[in-house]
C-alpha cells in the first residue's frame, strides 16, 4: 500500500479498537437495517413475490416477466435521478437517518399494499401492483444512499470494511429467516402443511409474504433509527439544504469528475452491478423455467443461497480493511465469474444447486467492498453525494443488463444466453478495477 505522494509505505497491523458501548451499539443497530431491508429485496423482488405476480396474478410467466422487470427498469431511471439530488441536500442537511426513516416508512406500506394483488388480475390490478412495485423499490433504493453514507461516521476508518461486511452477513441471514417463515409458516414444505393456518384459496398464503415483509422491515428499523448515531442536523433550513444542495451537486460532480480513480470505480462498478443487478431480476425466474422449481423448491434454494452469501460476506470482511477494497472486488469478481461459468454447465437441477451455492459465496463480498470503496475514495465533505452518484451510475446503466439479457434469450432461444451475458458485465467491470493505481488510494 502506498501514500497519496505515491511513496511506498509498510502495512504494519494495528493494535485492535476498544471500542464503548455506545459505539458498540451504534454499529450493531447499523447492522440490523440490512437485516431488516434485506426481505424485501429477497422476499419481494427476488424470489417469491416476483414469481407469484408473473405465474399468478398475470398469469403468464413471460408477460408477467416483462412486466415486472419494466416497472424495475422504471425505478431505476427514477432512482438515478434522484440519488445524486438528494443526497447532495443531505450533506447540507446534515442527519441522514430522518431520510432512512421517511423513505423506508415508504417502501413499507407499499410492499404492504401489494398483499391486495389479486390471482388473474385485472389489468387495472396488475397496474396498481406495479405501481406499489416503483414507489418500493425506489423508496428502497434512496433509502439505502442515506443509510450507505452513514458508514464513515458510525464505523472507526479502520474497521469500515468489517462493519460493511458484517452488516451484509445480517443482511443475508435477515433475508434467510424471513425466506424460511415464508416456507414454513406460509407455503408448507412437501406434504408438511405450514404452521400458519392460511387458505391456499386466491394465493391467500403467498399473497401474504408481502404485509410479512413490511412488518418484517418496519420492526427491525426501529433500533437503527432509535441507536445509531448520527452527524448533527445543521442549522440551516429543510428548503435551504435543498437550494445549496442543488447549487453544489453541478460542482461535485465536477470534483468527483477530476478525480480519476472514482471515475474509473463508478464507471466498472455500474457495469458489474448491472451485472448483479439483472441476476437478482432474473435469477429466480431463470431457476425456476429452466429447472422447473416449485415455489417451495425456489424457497429452499433461496435460502441456502443466502447462507452461503452471507458465509462470503463475513469471510471477506477482514480482507477489504487489511488488503484493501479493490484487491477484495478482483478477487470476488473473478470467483463470480468463474463459479457462473460452472452454473452454466449444469444440466440437472441439484448440481446447479450446488454450483450456486458456490457463486453466492462471492455476492456478498462484492456488494460490501464496493460500499467500503466509494467511502475510501469519497472526500469526506461530499460522502452523501458520492453515494447518491455511486447510486446514479449504477442506476443509468439499470435497463442495459435486463436488455441485454432479454434479447441474447430472443436471439438464442435459451435462457444460458442470457445469463452468459451477465458473466460478460462482471469480466468488463472488473477489468476497469485494474486501471485504478493503488498509489493513489487512502491508506492508513
Amino acid at each position: 500500500m502506498t501514500g497519496s505522494s505515491g511513496m511506498a509505505t509498510t502495512m504494519v497491523p494495528s493494535p485492535p479498537l476498544q471500542l464503548d458501548r455506545t459505539t458498540r451499539r451504534s454499529i450493531a443497530a447499523w447492522c440490523l437495517y440490512d437485516w431488516a431491508n434485506s426481505a424485501f429485496a429477497t422476499v419481494i423482488i427476488t424470489f417469491i413475490f416476483s414469481v407469484f405476480f408473473a405465474r399468478n396474478i398475470v398469469g403468464n410467466e413471460v408477460s408477467g416477466t416483462a412486466q415486472w422487470g419494466m416497472a424495475i427498469g422504471i425505478s431505476g431511471l427514477i432512482i438515478a435521478v434522484l440519488s445524486p439530488i438528494l443526497g447532495a441536500i443531505a450533506d447540507h442537511f446534515g442527519a441522514r437517518k430522518p431520510w432512512v426513516g421517511i423513505f423506508s416508512a415508504i417502501c413499507i406500506v407499499c410492499t404492504a399494499l401489494m398483499y391486495f394483488g389479486e390471482p388473474n388480475g385485472s389489468p387495472g390490478n396488475i397496474a396498481f401492483v406495479l405501481t406499489l412495485l416503483v414507489m418500493a423499490n425506489v423508496s428502497y433504493e434512496i433509502a439505502l444512499v442515506f443509510n450507505n453514507a452513514m458508514l464513515p461516521h458510525i464505523a472507526p476508518h479502520r474497521l469500515i470494511g468489517r462493519v460493511s461486511g458484517w452488516a451484509w452477513g445480517m443482511g443475508y441471514m435477515g433475508g434467510l429467516i424471513c425466506l424460511a417463515l415464508s416456507l414454513f409458516g406460509l407455503v408448507g414444505l412437501g406434504d408438511v402443511p405450514p404452521f400458519l393456518p392460511v387458505s391456499e384459496d386466491g394465493g391467500q398464503n403467498l399473497r401474504l409474504v408481502a404485509p410479512l415483509v413490511a412488518i418484517w422491515f418496519g420492526l427491525f428499523t426501529i433500533p437503527m433509527l432509535i441507536w445509531t448515531g448520527d452527524v448533527a442536523r445543521s442549522k440551516i433550513s429543510i428548503m435551504e439544504s435543498v437550494r445549496r444542495g442543488l447549487r453544489q451537486l453541478k460542482d461535485s460532480v465536477h470534483t468527483v469528475g477530476r478525480q480519476k480513480n472514482m471515475v474509473r470505480f463508478l464507471i466498472g462498478s455500474a457495469i458489474y452491478r448491472d451485472g448483479l443487478n439483472t441476476l437478482f431480476a432474473m435469477g429466480g425466474l431463470y431457476a425456476a423455467a429452466t429447472f422447473a422449481m416449485s415455489f417451495t423448491d425456489l424457497l429452499i434454494f433461496a435460502i441456502l443461497l443466502n447462507v452461503s452469501s452471507g458465509i462470503g460476506a463475513a469471510l471477506f470482511a477482514g480482507m477489504d480493511d487489511d488488503r484493501g477494497s479493490r484487491q477484495t472486488l478482483i478477487l470476488s469478481l473473478a470467483g463470480l465469474i468463474l463459479a457462473g461459468a460452472a452454473v452454466l454447465l449444469a444440466q440437472d437441477k441439484m448440481l446447479f444447486t450446488f454450483l450456486a451455492l458456490a457463486l453466492g459465496l462471492f455476492i456478498g463480498p462484492v456488494q460490501s467492498a464496493s460500499r467500503t470503496y466509494v467511502a475510501r475514495l469519497s472526500p469526506p465533505e461530499l460522502v452523501a453525494q458520492s453515494y447518491g452518484l455511486y447510486s446514479f451510475t449504477g442506476r443509468a446503466v439499470a435497463m442495459v443488463g435486463p436488455f441485454v439479457y432479454g434479447l441474447a434469450v430472443a436471439v438464442f432461444e435459451t435462457q444460458r444466453a442470457g445469463m452468459i451475458s451477465i458473466l460478460l458485465f462482471w469480466i468488463v467491470g472488473m477489468a476497469f478495477l485494474f486501471t485504478i493505481h493503488d498509489e493513489e488510494e487512502e491508506s492508513e
